[in-house]
């Protein structure tokens, strides 16, 4: 488990006193579902038994929006709904974050906590990501629990992925994308325009809170076999998570991402310039100009989007 900042201080702009500090605050449960019909009814199940026997004094609901299911995922749903459970329904799919936003919007509690309906995230950890809100403004539950059932083909990219958020973010992060997680309402109205509507929406709230200075932690969680069809594509998905990694760090950091690439410019037209000279007793010149100028430009840019970023409110 790991932390980030001191919980005590806050220069985000976002109010650490009143409700959210309340440990007896209500809590929004999120879910979005689409073509969930063999693990949503259990889903449901289990969730609302533990928020009876658990959660007895924390004002809570439950949101389960289907995102334009084909199959019965909204027939399944429908037999639980009712009281503290309702059922929001996307009359086309409209992506993964696209569902959470509507259940944020439709949220009644200031605190949301997201889960997904294929039975991968089992409940009985809900109560420890609760326990830590007094003092964070996301609780993340990292898949590295004992019973963690990643599949193998997409542990390599998963890992290089998160490596690559840790050193842009600055902050060590044990995972990057968990779908189960507890946030503040506020701070996702705040971030609203920049949150995608697939699945990339875990992965950029994840770098916004640090790359905002947010107080994020990670609990370590159990992550089950999914029931049904995983919706991941493993190397288009891939592609899109690194783009969106750098897309982010850009928006908060853009030094992060500018000065190693202008880094390596440089450092390549030196190496060439030396390299050229000590073997064959002449610069490259055109070669070596064009490196040191691309460094140099790359610099300036990444300078005036840092000094534009800390202009803007």
């Amino acid at each position: 488990m790991t932390d980030s900042a001191s919980p005590d201080l806050n220069n985000t702009g976002i109010s650490q006193t009143g409700t959210y500090m309340n440990e007896l605050a209500g809590v929004s449960i999120v879910i979005p579902a689409y073509n969930e019909e063999r693990g949503a009814g259990p889903v449901l199940v289990e969730l609302l038994e533990l928020l009876d026997r658990e959660l007895p004094g924390i004002p809570h609901e439950v949101i389960v929006v289907d995102d334009g299911s084909k199959d019965r995922t909204a027939e399944v749903i429908e037999e639980h709904v009712g009281g503290r459970l309702r059922l929001v329904r996307h009359p086309i799919n409209k992506g993964y974050g696209a569902a959470i936003k509507t259940g944020v919007s439709e949220a009644i509690h200031p605190w949301i906590l997201i889960t997904d309906a294929d039975g991968t995230y089992p409940a009985k950890h809900i109560p420890e990501l609760l326990a830590h809100r007094r003092h964070f403004h996301m609780v993340v539950g990292a898949r590295t629990g004992p019973k963690a059932a990643v599949a193998m083909l997409r542990r390599p990219p998963k890992y290089v992925l998160r490596k690559l958020a840790s050193y842009l973010s600055r902050q060590d992060i044990p995972d990057l994308n968990s779908g189960l997680r507890l946030m503040r309402k506020d701070i996702l109205e705040r971030f609203e325009n920049i949150l995608p509507n697939q699945f990339s929406y875990t992965t950029t709230i994840t770098l916004a809170m640090f790359s905002a200075g947010f107080h994020v932690k990670f609990v370590q969680i159990d992550y089950l076999k999914r029931e049904g069809k995983s919706k991941i594509r493993p190397i288009a998905d891939t592609i899109g998570f690194t783009k969106l990694i750098f897309r982010t760090v850009m928006y908060f950091d853009p030094l992060r991402v500018f000065i190693p690439a202008a880094a390596l410019f440089l450092l390549a037209s030196l190496a060439i310039g030396i390299g050229s000279y000590s073997i064959t007793g002449q610069v490259m010149d055109v070669t070596t100009v064009v490196l040191f100028t691309t460094g140099f430009q790359t610099l300036m840019v990444g300078l005036l989007a840092d000094m534009l970023n800390r202009r803007l409110p």
